[in-house]
């Protein structure tokens, strides 16, 4: 039997750009509570982002090409492990994204967060970067993995 659908908070909307993903990478950067320095963080990148264009329309863009749209997911059968591809659904592909662009912004070291963050971001934009890297390897995984597509819950 299935386990029923848990009720999310939604993070209200960004005030300065009215953008829900804006809001969700904020709480994706801040760490031990500190929203307000995550805030300065992510505002610093977007005014940055105004240079190209549309800062929100970049985001959206690079978060895009940065989320997987089919992962391996671990299935048991018959004593053995079985690495099975499943479809990703479109608020795990967000999250992902998010999570890779901030995971490979903070794995850069040196450099304040927001030059980082920025690189990331922009890398995603052109499709290049860490986080577009992660998402190319997971759907080579779930390529060869093809075979135990049957597996399936």
């Amino acid at each position: 039997m299935r386990r029923p659908v848990k009720n999310r908070n939604i993070p209200e909307p960004d005030p300065t750009y009215g953008s829900l993903k804006v809001a969700k990478l904020i709480n994706c950067v801040m760490e031990c509570g500190k929203k307000d320095t995550a805030r300065k963080i992510v505002y610093k990148v977007m005014e940055e982002l105004k240079k190209d264009g549309d800062p929100v329309a970049i985001l959206e863009d690079a978060l895009e090409k940065a989320g997987p749209t089919v992962e391996v997911r671990s299935r048991r059968v018959g004593g053995a492990n079985y690495q099975v591809p499943r479809e990703v659904r479109p608020e795990r592909r967000l999250s992902l994204g998010m999570r890779w662009i901030v995971g490979a912004a903070e794995g850069t070291k040196g450099k304040p967060m927001a030059e980082t963050l920025l690189a990331e971001i922009r890398a995603a934009h052109k499709g290049e970067g860490a986080a577009v890297t992660k998402k190319e390897t997971t759907h080579r995984m779930a390529e060869a993995n093809k075979a135990f597509a049957h597996f399936t819950w």
